[in-house]
């Protein structure tokens, strides 16, 4: 055709044939819809705990809010038709940070991550079954027959709950009767426990072996000792037994069963908000409201049988759970299965040799030491610096000391945690302290401080008259009295509060943490004076 109309014709009439080819064959590969498939059950499990960054060393490990993080990998299988699908992650923990997720293993990499916002629950299930049908059954409570009916759900679940049956529009729960709600069916998307997504394309379909990596918050750990101590000698040398245990906590609502379990020990330099970025899936519960009970007067008595509420921004709150809904299990692995110790740049990694399972809302402790043969000393110690001088008699402090070395015993990284120690007595062992410890790395001092002791006290004065201004050329005498009720001898560390050269009138002077100290044996039930000066401003 040759003219303009005939030429419209035929370009219309390819329109059309092309209209018939999209309906006939499907839309082109770029637009037709994903494959939605699941992988596999996780075939293996590795669960690496960091302890919260932000808690110190005198800060308790808080068992309902832990605010450390794990590091998990996940080893799954997954077939995949030929194209682009939609894997589905179902059971990753609730914690997740979606943006840390990595999946390896895949043959068209990814093209977009999803993370589920809400899981199944008595809200979801509602709001879902919206303008569906569902049947209500009730039980008279004084026949106990049982009465099943077809209803619509008219309501959404933030507020009471209103069912459309063949008698008109109800409450439920506001009738006085026993009655439940059946649902036929799964309102789509949704899943009882927490799903990771991701989107993929591979020209060639498959069975594949992939790896999930992603960081989750809501985990803790941190370390406990118990010292023993044996009977001392005629000196100040003591041997004791040191035992330590790791306790780690899961405030997830997931099980990791059969896994890997590795601790890091150090403080990380974390600048990201892991617990705002978790944002973890929600399940909402079903909360019915009918008419108001009690009197303006008196107010309402539903509080006082609501259960207490979690602690605000919690898991548990974000499920919707009360505090005791599920109590934390605790679990023990054999002591004889010790956490060995390895090297992570500066950090330390302890590695659990066998695989474990650390349950949902669970805490498990695993022993990392026992080194029954530690050696140490047991001394004394106490401050005369000359800015605090009193002239009064204080009791001295009670020190357990030793060096984190194989010549002592040691010689592995130990991780801040509480102490217990205990002593022999006529009666059995007997507790004497409970501290704490920061970290020590291999071939630090570790000392223990015990308490005051009620046998050695200290006595420190000026000897000299006290100068309003302070020359740096002037020597002032100081004095201290140091007395001894124990049977056997003792050795007490006097801290001097002063740098080396401003020290002199005393042998065996060291440093120590930037200040200058002495240690000095003072006999049995006996005394000991000490003289010496020092110089410069205070």
């Amino acid at each position: 055709m040759g003219s303009a109309a005939g030429r419209g014709i035929l370009a219309a009439a390819r329109r059309a044939a092309l209209v018939l080819a999209l309906v006939a064959g499907g839309a082109p590969a770029g637009l037709a819809a994903r494959e939605i498939v699941e992988a596999s059950p996780p075939t293996a499990l590795a669960v690496t705990v960091y302890r919260d960054p932000e808690r110190s060393v005198d800060d308790e490990l808080d068992r309902e809010w832990p605010r450390g993080f794990a590091m998990i990998g996940e080893t799954r299988t997954v077939t995949l038709p030929p194209g682009e699908s939609t894997i589905r992650f179902v059971g990753v923990a609730e914690g997740m940070v979606a943006v840390s997720a990595i999946v390896g293993g895949l043959p068209g990499g990814t093209i977009e991550k999803n993370r589920n916002a809400e899981l199944l629950s008595p809200a979801s299930l509602v709001d879902g079954t919206l303008g569906n049908r569902v049947t209500v059954t009730r039980t008279d409570p004084a026949t106990g027959t049982a009465v099943a009916q077809e209803a619509i759900v008219r309501t959404r679940a933030d507020g009471g709950l209103v069912l459309q049956t063949a008698d008109g529009f109800e409450a439920v729960r506001c009738a006085g009767l026993p009655e439940k709600l059946t649902f036929d069916r799964v309102p789509g998307g949704l899943s009882a426990q927490p799903v990771f997504s991701v989107d993929t394309r591979g020209p060639d379909g498959g069975t594949y072996t992939i790896q999930l990596t992603y960081l989750a918050w809501g985990f803790d750990w941190q370390a406990h000792y118990v010292a023993h101590v044996d009977e001392p000698g005629g000196d100040d040398r003591v041997r004791f037994r040191l035992m330590s245990w790791l306790t780690l906590v899961n405030d997830n609502g997931q099980s990791f069963e059969d896994a890997e379990l590795l601790v890091v020990a150090g403080r990380l330099n974390l600048v990201s908000d892991l617990e705002e970025l978790a944002d973890a899936p929600e399940a909402r519960a079903l909360r019915l409201t009918c008419y108001p009970l009690g009197s303006t007067a008196t107010g309402s008595p539903i509080a006082q049988f609501m259960p207490p509420r979690p602690r605000p921004g919690s898991a548990r709150e974000r499920r919707g759970e009360a505090m005791y809904d599920s109590p934390m299990a605790i679990t023990t692995v054999s002591q004889e299965m010790l956490a060995a110790e390895e090297a992570l740049g500066d950090l330390k990694l302890y590695r659990v040799p066998e695989r474990v399972t650390l349950s949902a809302k669970g805490m498990k402790q695993v022993a990392f030491l026992d080194e029954d043969a530690v050696e140490g000393r047991q001394l004394y110690r106490t401050t005369c610096w000359r800015d605090i001088l009193t002239g009064d008699m204080d009791p001295a402090q009670m020190l357990l000391a030793t060096v984190n070395d194989e010549e002592h015993g040691l010689g592995m990284a130990l991780p801040m945690g509480g102490i217990t120690v205990f002593e022999p007595s006529a009666r059995g062992e007997q507790l004497v302290a409970g501290n704490t410890l920061r970290d020590h790395a291999e071939g630090q001092e570790v000392e223990i401080a015990l308490g005051a002791s009620s046998q050695v006290f200290a006595t420190c004065e000026r000897t000299g008259p006290t100068f309003a201004n302070v020359d740096a050329e002037r020597w002032e005498p100081l004095r201290a009295v140091l007395t001894n009720a124990n049977p056997v001898p003792v050795t007490v560390r006097l801290e001097l509060g002063a740098d080396l050269s401003q020290v002199r009138g005393i042998r065996g002077v060291r440093l120590r943490n930037g200040g200058a100290f002495v240690e000095l044996t003072v006999p049995a039930n006996g005394r000991r004076d000490v003289r010496w000066e020092v110089r410069g401003p205070l």
